[in-house]
């Protein structure tokens, strides 16, 4: 199919390069969305509280400890399957980590989109604290009075 190129006015095969260059630019991140999507469909589909289908935690299994990430399949698939409640009690950080994706990847394809570089300096202070809180959380799913957080 012909075209004409807008910028040029020469005649153009493959359409206009606006487009072309838009579509090059999404298409990491619509790679980065179909390889969660897929992700989450395989957790969806496989239930996490039947045994044998993933591996124990190593944490858990040689020091009866629950690391940050203990049950984040079992959140995931909740997450998927609509049971908010489920996902927040099997693991509330990785729910938190689920919605602070969906906006990064969001404000990703439109920065994409409008050509603009995708830039987040996290600095240390947000690191620090980000450790901080995954530290508290994970102390407190282990004592007694932390409980209700254990998956």
């Amino acid at each position: 199919m012909r075209g004409v190129d807008v910028e040029s006015g020469k005649p153009s095969r493959t359409g206009t390069p606006r487009l072309r260059g838009t579509a090059l630019r999404l298409a990491v991140p619509a790679g980065v969305l179909a390889a969660v999507v897929g992700a989450f469909a395989y957790v969806g589909s496989v239930d996490p509280y039947e045994p044998g289908h993933y591996p124990v935690c190593p944490l858990l299994r040689f020091t009866g400890v629950y690391c940050p990430g203990c049950g984040g399949l079992r959140s995931a698939h909740a997450f998927v399957h609509g049971d908010l409640t489920a996902a927040l009690h099997a693991n509330a950080p990785a729910v938190l980590a689920y919605v602070g994706f969906a906006v990064l990847w969001t404000v990703w394809v439109v920065r994409a989109a409008r050509g603009r570089p995708v830039r987040i300096d996290l600095g240390p202070v947000h690191l620090w604290t980000l450790g901080t809180v995954l530290v508290v959380f994970t102390v407190v799913r282990n004592l007694p009075f932390g409980g209700w957080l254990i998956p």
